[in-house]
């Protein structure tokens, strides 16, 4: 999986294409929705093992998950009005986790189709680099003794950050368009 941070810019620059007016604390459930599927990491200390669909990779990050969780966004939010756009930002910013995820090098892959179908897939291209779980990130060494965690870093800088920078700007230049005709 990337870091739970990588999730979160993900998130953020998903969110910042949203064009109507945002709700209260917007940009707080843009993070944590992206962030969110990560809470499946406590089933580790319940004996949860790893390939259970509700084990790491399962049912939170399923597209069934996304969008029970997009649900809940905009029945809480968009009651009044842009429930559907509400919805489907939150549906994407949530399944953007599992789909992040799948192209990392690590793992056991992503049940995207649970609770009906629990196999796991990745990507074919799969170029970042899965973040070990816990405080390894600080310590462990890779192949060549480097800190495994900037080469994670590094890889997430490259092939999410960056892209999801471009994904802000392309936003804000389409927002500064539509204002300035």
């Amino acid at each position: 999986m990337p870091t739970i941070l990588t999730h979160a810019v993900s998130g953020l620059a998903i969110g910042s294409l949203y064009r109507f007016e945002r709700p209260k604390g917007f940009w707080v459930w843009a993070a944590i929705c992206a962030m969110l599927p990560d809470a499946d990491v406590i089933g580790f200390a319940f004996g949860v093992p790893y390939q259970s669909v509700l084990g790491h990779r399962g049912l939170s990050h399923s597209l069934a998950f996304a969008a029970c969780v997009a649900a809940i966004a905009a029945w809480t939010w968009g009651r009044r009005r842009h429930a559907m756009a509400l919805f489907l930002l939150f549906f994407v910013v949530t399944a953007s986790h599992g789909v992040l995820d799948a192209f990392t090098n690590g793992g056991r892959g992503v049940a995207f189709f649970a609770p009906f179908n629990d196999t796991r897939y990745f990507f074919p291209w799969r170029p970042i680099r899965v973040s070990p779980i816990g405080g390894s990130f600080f310590v462990a060494r890779d192949e060549t003794g480097t800190l495994y965690g900037i080469r994670v870093l590094a890889s997430e800088l490259w092939y999410v950050w960056i892209p999801s920078a471009v994904v802000v700007l392309a936003g804000w230049a389409l927002r500064v368009r539509r204002f300035t005709r």
